[in-house]
C-alpha cells in the first residue's frame, strides 16, 4: 500500500480523482475522500472540477489520457455521463444515471452508489433492513429514483411514490416493478419507512411545503430526509415530536462516497473517519 511521502504531497506520483458538477464549490466529496485517503495511507488526492452543463463528455474522454483514476459525478451531469459511457453497472443502466466513474486502465465504467449509500445509512442510523417493509418515497428526481430502485432490490414489500406530477411518480414507481405504484400523502400512515427525496427544507431551496406533511406520521415509522443541510429539517423535527424515528441525509452522503472510494481503490473505506469529517464540516 502506497503511503503519503512526507513533505512532498501531492507529487507527480499522486493518483488523482475528482468530483464534477455545477455548482461544485459546496461539495463535501473532496473532504470525505481526502480524509479517507489519509486515513488508509494512500498517495491519492481528490479535487473539485467545475464543469458546466453539457460539457461532461469531453471531461470523461480526457480521463484516460490524463490518468485520472475516477470521478464522483453530481448535478447536472449524472444522466449525461450515463449516456456518454459505454460500460455501465446494472444499477446505473436501469437508472440512466451515473454518480461514480472508475478508470480501469483506460476503460471507463459508470456506476451509481446513491441507492447503496441510502440503504447503508438507514441500517447504520436506525438499524433498519427494508426487506418486507412498506415504503413511501416523496419525489421523483434522481435521488428519489435511486432510492426507489434500492428499496425494491432490497426486498421492500411495497414502494409508493408521491410526486407533484403524476407521470413522474409513475415513472419512478416503475423502477420497483409490480411492487411500485404512484400514490399520495394518504398512503403515508400505512408506510413503515417514509423518505423525503425532494429539496424542500434544504438551505437555500426557498419556501415550499412538503408533499407529505409530518402531521401524518408517528410512532413505529422511520422518517428519512435526504436533505443534509440543515442536519435537522423542520419536517424531521415535527416527525420526531410525533414519535417517529428520524434519519437525516448526511449518512447517505457519507456512505455513497465510501462506496465510490471502494470502487476506485479496492480497499475498505474508513467510515468512522469519513463520518467525523462530514460532521465537522
Amino acid at each position: 500500500m502506497a503511503g503519503r511521502p512526507e513533505g512532498t504531497w501531492p507529487s507527480a506520483r499522486t493518483v488523482v480523482v475528482g468530483v464534477v458538477g455545477d455548482p461544485i464549490a459546496h461539495s463535501l466529496s473532496p473532504l470525505l475522500h481526502n480524509t479517507a485517503f489519509a486515513e488508509i495511507g494512500l498517495d491519492w488526492v481528490s479535487v473539485a472540477f467545475p464543469v458546466p452543463a453539457g460539457k461532461v463528455g469531453p471531461v470523461l474522454d480526457a480521463l484516460g489520457p490524463l490518468g485520472i483514476a475516477g470521478l464522483s459525478v453530481t448535478m447536472p451531469h449524472k444522466a449525461a455521463a450515463a449516456a456518454h459511457l459505454e460500460v455501465l453497472s446494472p444499477v446505473a443502466r436501469r437508472l440512466g444515471a451515473v454518480n461514480c466513474v472508475v478508470n480501469r486502465g483506460g476503460t471507463l465504467e459508470g456506476d451509481n452508489t446513491d441507492g447503496q449509500g441510502f440503504l447503508d445509512s438507514l441500517a447504520r442510523a436506525a438499524g433498519v433492513e427494508v426487506a418486507g417493509r412498506r415504503c413511501l418515497v416523496v419525489g421523483a428526481g434522481g435521488a428519489a429514483r435511486a432510492v426507489v430502485l434500492a428499496l425494491a432490490d432490497a426486498g421492500a414489500a411495497e414502494v409508493v411514490v408521491v410526486a407533484r406530477r403524476a407521470e413522474a411518480a409513475a415513472g419512478a414507481a416503475a423502477l420497483a416493478g409490480d411492487r411500485g405504484r404512484a400514490g399520495s400523502a394518504r398512503d403515508a400512515p400505512a408506510a413503515e419507512v417514509v423518505v423525503n427525496a425532494t429539496p424542500v427544507g434544504m438551505v437555500g431551496a426557498g419556501p415550499g411545503a412538503p408533499l407529505v406533511p409530518a402531521e401524518v406520521v408517528g410512532p413505529g415509522q422511520v422518517v428519512v430526509d435526504l436533505v443534509y443541510r440543515p442536519a435537522e429539517t423542520d419536517w424531521m423535527r415535527e416527525a420526531a415530536r410525533r414519535g417517529a424515528t428520524v434519519v437525516g441525509g448526511l449518512g447517505m452522503l457519507v456512505h455513497q462516497a465510501a462506496a465510490q472510494l471502494e470502487r476506485w481503490t479496492g480497499q475498505a473505506a474508513p467510515l468512522e473517519a469519513m463520518w467525523a469529517a462530514a460532521a465537522s464540516a
